[in-house]
């Protein structure tokens, strides 16, 4: 009885969403175009950081070598994006990552993953928004925060800001009437920041490239040291001779090829932001063609300007050099092009505006979503007939983002936006593996949106040849495991790729763990190697298992490669924030299971479809035995007629 009970909740825990596979049917409006997407993307993704990051890790981390860092991180990047473009291509509805898991691992997960993206973007929206109010202010000297220290300062530190940020609260209150207002208006202003910024950047790019020289990149550490500074341009910028330790080595590569690494995981995070594209599933046209292009084309776009952004700057001036907080009015001062300030300052106005939009874009998609399901309260899924927008999760939204940024400093609260971020990540290449390699049509779990023209495409269609031979198919062995004879996924291999993904994942846990914390012990050296071969093994075993032939309109190349690696980036670098970080994760996710338990498992849509199809299946049950007991009457009746007219023949 209570295994019974334990196995009924497990299947409350781990059930599914059916996605409808018609992409036309929204309650959202479709307005929004792929050049929308891409401005999206790329707007939320190119944020302020270009022009600030670029000298914080030229300076610190890479050098000359920062290009390298930016395509570094970028490839890491990529590998996620080509996991959230393959599930826009298959699930063309809102809801991310959160509606990706959902319809692959079950509602657990797709709850913690909705619950964390909801976090991530709120606080990356209230620190944007002070990050904006902070910007301005300095351009106007600074009025708006004297005139608040004096007269609205707050004594709680560690807890509260110094002060409350009125005018960051003024910034995300007008945003939030933009969205509410209409999403094809909101991409309108989008369009027109994303495309002043991208100016500005492209402007920075060919002047620092007219203005640079090579020498820049070929620095030797000795001359520098022993050189008569009396140069008038570098009296301007500094006074103070480098230190041997800020120099590094010198050249291209001044801090080695650990450096570029370590400038890596740091520039990683300027490529977060384009997964916002993934929750217009229902607000754009085409978005099985329309969101794989939005994605992989604004990843492209943001590491071109990353990339010329950086060897513009370095090439200006030498890394050691590098202001850490304003890197570019700096650098131009230094090449005597002072009045280029303007340019910046506009420039990152418009890039804070982009990046906020972006931000805060999303959240009201993934509490809709999520309402929707049930697994919020419902009233967050009530959708404006005019605008046809999720009014109510939108205003809620502004509020919370608008509370955050008006009391709390946030910097400490900044790294759990990367742990919701790339527990996303992770999901996503979780369930791209193990969605390719599923039988197609004999589960409910993957009747989910194909491309249109799929129905063409009949040989895309598996054959369902399970029900021909179910014991050769489901008899277990070394050679069906690593040998398979079947082209088509079966049980077997599905449950195979399953069962590998799982523990790789614990694997890439471990490993991650011991990266970080064991250093370099030879016992540790020996357990990562043992992990890794591990992984090998059971990465070759999944590729040996046959792959879905669904034709979608985008695919993941290199299976399972692609994904393997991204869920190592995403954990590993997880595995790099601190303790502190995963505290304040802990508590936010015992608020969300306490939602979860005692709301959203008794409300979720699925649950109430699962009950309602019992009771159908129930019924037609009863009513096939009322039929098959009224045709037995029926028969014998019609015997008994056929015997009581023969007794009356025999009679005549």
């Amino acid at each position: 009885m209570v295994l019974e009970k334990l196995l009924r909740f497990g299947k409350q825990l781990l059930r599914v969403k059916v996605v409808n596979s018609n992409s036309e049917d929204s309650r959202l409006s479709r307005c929004l175009s792929t050049f929308d997407l891409v401005a999206l993307g790329v707007g939320s993704t190119l944020g302020a950081g270009v022009y600030v990051l670029a000298g914080a890790v030229a300076r610190d981390n890479s050098g000359p070598a920062i290009v390298l860092s930016f395509l570094i991180a970028a490839s890491a990047s990529v590998l996620a994006g080509l996991c959230y473009a393959e599930f826009g291509a298959r699930v063309p509805k809102t809801g991310s990552a959160y509606l990706y898991s959902y319809v692959t691992v079950g509602e657990l997960w797709a709850f913690i993953t909705g619950w964390n993206l909801i976090l991530s973007y709120v606080i990356g929206t209230s620190s944007v928004a002070r990050a904006w109010s902070a910007t301005f202010d300095e351009l106007v000297g600074k009025h708006i925060e004297e005139f608040c220290r004096e007269y609205m300062s707050m004594n709680a530190p560690g807890i509260l800001a110094e002060y409350p940020d009125m005018f960051a609260v003024l910034v995300i209150i007008t945003l939030t009437g933009l969205l509410a207002f209409g999403v094809k208006e909101s991409a309108m202003v989008n369009k027109v920041f994303t495309c002043i910024n991208v100016l500005v950047l492209l402007f920075m790019v060919v002047s620092g490239l007219v203005k640079g020289t090579m020498k820049n990149w070929q620095l030797d550490p000795e001359e520098i040291l022993h050189v008569n500074h009396t140069n008038t341009s570098s009296q301007n910028v500094t006074d103070i001779l480098p230190s041997k330790e800020s120099l590094g080595q010198g050249g291209f590569m001044p801090f080695g090829f650990t450096g570029v690494l370590s400038g890596a995981a740091t520039c990683f995070y300027a490529f977060v932001g384009f997964d916002c594209i993934a929750t217009t599933g229902e607000e754009v046209k085409n978005p099985q063609r329309a969101i794989p292009i939005g994605i992989v084309s604004s990843l492209l776009i943001c590491f071109v300007a990353y990339f010329g952004v950086s060897a513009a700057l370095t090439l200006m001036m030498p890394y050691y050099l590098l202001d850490s907080n304003s890197p570019l009015p700096v650098a131009f001062k230094y090449v005597g092009w002072g009045g280029a300030k303007y340019a910046v300052a506009v420039g990152s106005l418009c890039a804070l505006s982009t990046s906020l939009l972006g931000a805060m874009f999303p959240i009201p998609r993934v509490l809709w979503a999520m309402a929707d399901d049930g697994l919020l309260f419902k009233f967050l899924a009530e959708i404006s007939p005019r605008t046809k927008t999720p009014l109510t999760a939108t205003f809620a939204s502004g509020a919370g983002a608008a509370i955050m940024a008006f009391l709390f400093d946030l910097k400490d609260l900044v790294d759990l936006m990367s742990i919701g971020t790339l527990l996303a990540y992770t999901l996503v290449a979780a369930c791209v593996l193990v969605l390719r390699y599923q039988p197609e049509m004999h589960s409910p779990v993957y009747q989910i949106a194909n491309s249109h023209d799929e129905a063409d495409l009949s040989d895309g269609i598996s054959v369902p040849s399970m029900g021909i031979l179910p014991d050769v198919e489901e008899r277990f062995s070394f050679q069906t495991v690593l040998f398979p004879n079947n082209p088509e996924p079966s049980t077997l291999s599905g449950f195979t790729v399953n069962i590998c993904t799982f523990v790789i994942g614990m694997l890439i846990l471990a490993f991650s763990i011991l990266a970080v914390q064991g250093g370099l012990a030879p016992w540790n050296m020996v357990a990562l190697s043992f992990i890794f071969m591990v992984c090998l093994v059971l990465v070759f075993i999944i590729w040996r298992q046959p792959e879905s032939k669904t034709k979608l309109s985008f695919k993941v190349p290199l299976l399972p490669f692609i994904p393997v690696i991204s869920i190592f980036v995403n954990v590993y670098l997880m595995m790099q924030l601190d303790r502190g970080t995963w505290v304040r994760f802990s508590i936010w996710m015992a608020i969300g299971l306490v939602i979860y338990f005692c709301y959203g498992i008794h409300h979720s849509s699925e649950a109430a479809a699962s009950h309602l199809s019992l009771v159908t299946e129930i019924n037609g049950f009863n009513l096939d035995h009322e039929l098959e007991a009224m045709s037995i009457e029926k028969e014998a009746f019609l015997n008994n007629g056929i015997d009581v007219r023969e007794e009356n023949d025999g009679g005549l």
